[in-house]
């Protein structure tokens, strides 16, 4: 125990140094991504190694907690999947893939490692089929990011030269039920190292962000036509508002009636480092990949850094977290909400403070309702009906990090996917555990 509050006294003390260190007070932004970055990973690498247990099988909620010993209301744990099981030290961001012709489920996992593939088809017993390695472990931050289109797992990674990976996700019906070590199915290397990804489905193009080595796009859109998902291509650049941390593309049917049936990004929009200077939420228009158009551009009081943010249904408002504002400027859990019906005004109308100390990171909407990850604090679930008049409603939530509620980055949630053939289930990853399982409760399921 005296070891853990040492860390995470140390934690706090890092994440001080960071911001008082002038790469993240000035200076470009490549150098403030890498300073940050490795700090971060000496934080959390020496915490996870103090949390690797939780219990791996169904532990409901129970007079708010989970297995005696996961704070929660309304969530259950289906399952468990630790560390030694995947294969892994250090788990980031994750997504999912429904395989079309079995209707088999899949949880795609990130790591320090590599990304990580379990079937979670059986959500109270998970197996994991293996991994697709990281493509370089040279430099860079050890997180990755990947995103799905056409059965195919498109992963970006701060690591050098990692480029992007294609994997064929339909391998994964031939597991012979050992752990695997896969291979790329195809890769892209016009730039080296990103930090994150979004792809429009409806289009066929993917979007990398933060991007450096090779054409990085001044950190802005890096375009890829990926309709042909094992020969993506580069298709065209927006960096005229500098670095961009994270974008939803869409083609838009939201109110403004000048701009449906475009394809435009929701980009949170960080073009100097934490703390620095003013952030921003981004919205710019990519129907012309070789002429994209900055359709509005709003910064907001006690910005720390724009962080990630995802539009309700209607695409009429929009979930926008910032990652510093909590331990810069001492607020609480942070989510703001901005009117999005005027593209290009896009305007804050409410500020939903969580009750809890920690850091916001991912929110993500289905149907009526918004699951964030919020890292100390856990999986969160919330009531969108009245976002339009800047409200958010708690309904439940799972708090897979209970050693503290701390505004730091020492461990927790990094992300969660709910878009599964399973209604009810929503898998979360915890940079020190691994990956959990859960299934929110009664009217939690109600998505209409």
């Amino acid at each position: 125990m005296r070891k853990r509050i040492l860390l995470h006294i140390v934690a706090v003390a890092v994440v001080a140094t960071a911001l008082s260190a002038s790469p993240l007070l000035a200076g470009d932004q490549e150098e403030a991504v890498q300073e940050f970055g490795s700090r971060f990973d000496a934080v959390v690498a020496n915490e996870a190694a103090l949390n690797a247990n939780a219990p791996t099988s169904h532990a409901p909620c129970i007079d708010g907690m989970s297995a005696g010993e996961f704070p929660c209301d309304n969530v259950d744990m289906l399952s468990f999947v630790p560390h030694g099981a995947l294969g892994t030290t250090f788990v980031n961001d994750i997504w999912g893939w429904t395989d079309p012709q079995t209707g088999k489920d899949y949880a795609l996992l990130g790591s320090s490692e590599g990304t990580v593939f379990v079937d979670i088809s059986d959500p109270k017993r998970p197996q994991v089929l293996g991994i697709l390695p990281t493509h370089s472990t040279a430099g860079g931050a050890f997180w990755r990011d990947i995103k799905v289109y056409e059965n195919h797992a498109f992963v970006v990674s701060e690591h050098s030269n990692h480029g992007m990976q294609v994997f064929d996700l339909t391998q994964l019906r031939d597991w012979d039920g050992t752990y695997t070590i896969y291979s790329n199915t195809a890769h892209y290397s016009v730039f080296g190292r990103a930090h994150n990804i979004n792809i429009n489905e409806d289009t066929g193009f993917a979007y990398a962000v933060g991007a450096r080595q090779g054409e990085g796009c001044n950190f802005g859109l890096h375009m890829i036509d990926i309709s042909d998902p094992t020969n993506p291509t580069f298709a065209g650049c927006f960096g005229d508002n500098g670095y961009v941390h994270d974008t939803q593309c869409v083609i838009y049917e939201g109110p403004d009636a000048e701009h449906r049936g475009k394809e435009i990004c929701f980009n949170s929009n960080a073009p100097g480092a934490y703390g620095s200077t003013n952030h921003w939420v981004d919205i710019v228009d990519v129907t012309d990949k070789a002429n994209p158009v900055s359709l509005g551009r709003s910064d907001y009081p006690l910005s720390g850094y724009s962080h990630q943010g995802w539009l309700t249904p209607d695409q009429a408002t929009f979930l926008h977290g910032d990652e510093g504002d909590e331990f810069i400027h001492g607020l609480g859990t942070t989510t703001r909400v901005w009117d999005v019906s005027d593209l290009e005004n896009p305007t804050l109308i409410g500020v939903h403070d969580n009750g809890t100390t920690s850091i916001d990171h991912n929110v993500y909407t289905e149907g009526r309702l918004a699951f964030a990850s919020n890292y100390t604090t856990g999986l969160r679930v919330w009531d969108t009906r009245d976002a339009a008049d800047g409200e958010l409603t708690e309904l439940g939530y799972f708090d897979v990090y209970p050693e503290n509620d701390n505004a730091s980055f020492e461990g927790g949630t990094w992300s969660n996917f709910t878009y599964f053939s399973q209604k009810k289930v929503v898998a979360v990853s915890s940079i020190d555990r691994g990956l959990f399982i859960l299934r929110p409760r009664g009217g939690l399921n109600n998505n209409d």
